[in-house]
């Protein structure tokens, strides 16, 4: 026993930690239920602790969702057919959204916080339609990001308020923290966009917006037509003198506008081009948020994902929301990612689904998305079935194997 209560020690065929490499042959000792220490088992002799072999599994952090939007969790398939324009998309969401009450919304918010602890998340980014309000006891910590959003004058200050009240109301929930996001280049003019940033500097709070989703979103910044013109104006919400931007390149002024909030998160970023990407990577505080599945579902051209991970970029994986996939499980999405592209280096898929988004969200002092001491107690581990020797094996069996999200034996 521990002076400051019951000590286990837990052996695993398996233990990634993430933050360091993975441990073939591990052990986890844990007081209460806070791990204590982390290790292989040829580093000490433990035949007279408790211990608690779990077997053939490999032991990994809970899974980290850094963008979606939990709002849209009540739709059964996807919004439109793959291959769907973003624009025409986009249009189908908001009218989607327009039939919403508020109270919907919040049943959607937790039937999809449900969803994604169930599926091994311990950490959601989410977009908010504010009021939005969020359960103390969710079992996942949760950044709710305030959308503003509005080319006329009155939706965007209307908008604006909501995020700043969204920041007083979140204040007694332990559990969630304030965020606010801009929402789009085409949604959000630039004065509005840098509110957002002083926003965020105000309250050190993260700030997500979507950005390069595709090459029509550069042709309304640039030219001031293209489907997204042709869109807004269908939609009676164009607004004469906001597009084009002012200047040639105006993703790359407004990679320099997010780079000023305390935490950037440039959402899916599939066309971002190598001068845009080689300004990110300038940043730190800037990271760039793929969602896998979501950009298969629009037929996409392949992502940038490896060029902005050589370029030294922080690259987070989301979910994005139902509207747009299939469910909210992290772990499909490394599944996805470990069939779909062999390129890429199986462990950092690992680390894009667990440490980068939660480094993303919270800044690089949080503990979730790795395993290391000091674990506060709802982020318990996750863990896969393997019998692999080898590490080349347990990334074949992690492809197809079922995230159990039970916990430690004995443990909350």
């Amino acid at each position: 026993m521990n002076a400051t209560g019951r000590e286990t020690i837990y052996t695993a065929g398996w233990i990634f930690p993430i933050c360091r490499p993975p441990i073939n042959g591990g052990f986890l000792r844990v007081v209460d239920d806070r791990i204590v220490e982390i290790g292989a088992l040829s580093d000490g002799d433990y035949r007279h602790q408790d211990v608690v072999d779990l077997g053939d599994v490999a032991v990994l952090p809970r899974m980290v969702n850094a963008h979606t939007h939990l709002e849209f969790s009540d739709c059964l398939t996807p919004i439109g057919q793959p291959g769907i324009a973003l624009s025409d998309w986009i249009g189908s969401v908001i009218a989607a959204r327009g039939v919403a009450t508020s109270d919907q919304r919040q049943d959607c918010i937790g039937a999809g916080i449900a969803e994604s602890v169930a599926a091994g998340v311990g950490l959601i980014g989410d977009i908010a339609t504010a009021p939005s309000a969020y359960p103390t006891d969710a079992g996942a910590t949760i950044v709710s990001f305030a959308e503003v959003l509005g080319l006329s004058i009155d939706r965007a200050g209307e908008r604006f308020r909501s995020a700043q009240k969204h920041a007083d109301s979140l204040a007694a929930n332990p559990s969630v923290d304030f965020g606010v996001s801009p929402h789009a280049p085409y949604s959000t003019p630039p004065d509005l966009i840098r509110r957002c940033v002083d926003l965020a500097k105000q309250h050190g709070a993260a700030l997500a917006m979507h950005v390069a989703e595709s090459p029509d979103e550069r042709t309304l910044l640039r030219q001031g037509s293209g489907p997204f013109a042709d869109a807004l104006r269908s939609a009676g919400l164009w607004t004469e003198g906001l597009f084009p931007w002012a200047g040639s390149q105006p993703l790359m002024e407004l990679i320099g506008w997010l780079a000023e909030a305390p935490r950037g998160l440039l959402i899916h970023g599939n066309d971002l081009q190598d001068d845009e990407i080689e300004r990110i990577s300038r940043h730190r505080q800037l990271s760039v948020v793929y969602c896998p599945r979501t950009h298969h579902f629009f037929g996409h051209p392949r992502h940038g994902v490896q060029k902005l991970l050589d370029a030294g970029i922080r690259v987070a994986i989301g979910t994005d929301s139902r509207a747009s996939n299939p469910d909210l499980s992290v772990w499909k999405e490394v599944q996805f990612l470990l069939d779909h592209r062999p390129d890429l280096d199986p462990h950092a898929v690992l680390e894009m689904a667990t440490l980068a988004g939660s480094d993303a969200l919270l800044g690089a002092g949080s503990q979730c998305g790795r395993i290391q001491p000091g674990r506060i107690p709802h982020q318990r581990p996750v863990m896969i079935p393997t019998t692999a020797k080898r590490l080349n094996q347990v990334w074949r069996d992690f492809a197809v194997g079922e995230l159990s999200c039970t916990g430690l034996p004995g443990r909350a």
